[in-house]
């Protein structure tokens, strides 16, 4: 399957509150751009995916295995399978996340 579109072409959804996510799955991942409203917050939670995380715009508070930081654009992140994290918008923000596997529920 090849992509060749914009991302703004690619309808949002809004997977939890104030979290508003595009996505383009491949064969063996996720890859999702996401606007976050200042304030909204992702609860502590784990998955089987890799992720890899970075901060392209604003900044977020980011909880991973227990070590707390706020990061800037140009941070990036990565968040092994299985372990706890969780995070807060501390302004808007815009995130790009690649998951392995693919995140079936984000389709």
């Amino acid at each position: 399957m090849i992509v060749d579109q914009l991302i703004s072409e690619i309808e949002p959804k809004e997977i939890i509150k104030g979290y508003k996510g595009r996505f383009v799955h491949t064969e063996n991942m996720t890859i999702a751009f996401w606007e976050v409203e200042a304030g909204a917050e992702i609860p502590l939670h784990n998955h089987i995916h890799e992720q890899v995380s970075q901060i392209i715009d604003g900044e977020f508070e980011m909880n991973i295995g227990g070590e707390i930081k706020i990061h800037k654009p140009g941070s990036v992140l990565v968040i092994p399978s299985n372990v706890e994290h969780s995070g807060k918008a501390i302004t808007p923000c815009k995130i790009l996340d690649i998951f392995n596997p693919v995140r079936e529920d984000y389709k």
